[in-house]
């Protein structure tokens, strides 16, 4: 059984910048690719990053590109958001996900694990 707990979350102005974690127990976590989703509410869950087993490929949507860094720490059992230049769009309960499939991906479905989510508001 694998286990995925986020934190990090919290409330940020407009322009500020948060990290989020991911601390990981269970399978081996630096056999997997890991992901990132953010869910707002009344909206669907949304892709927003996934890195490599390794740590050497990672993968964003356009929304997020430039802005969002993902990376992880294979010696901690770790993977981490990098949020810079938030803005109140970006509200959401923030989530973290174990992939079953050897590609990067931004399909859900192809995660099958999860963490509980971390709330994370952008005031203006």
């Amino acid at each position: 059984q694998v286990q995925l707990v986020e934190s990090g979350g919290g409330l940020v102005k407009a322009g500020g910048s948060l990290r989020l974690s991911c601390a990981a127990s269970g399978r081996t976590f630096s056999s997997y690719n890991m992901g990132w989703f953010r869910q707002a509410l009344g909206k669907e869950r949304e892709f927003i990053a996934a890195i490599s087993w390794s740590g050497g490929k990672t993968y964003y949507p356009d929304s997020v590109k430039g802005r969002f860094t993902i990376s992880r720490d294979n010696a901690k059992n770790t993977v981490y958001l990098q949020m810079n230049s938030l803005q109140p769009e970006d509200t959401a309960v923030y989530y973290c996900a174990q992939s079953m499939v050897g590609s990067l991906t931004g399909w859900a479905l192809n995660y099958n694990y999860w963490g509980q989510g971390t709330q994370v508001t952008v005031s203006s």
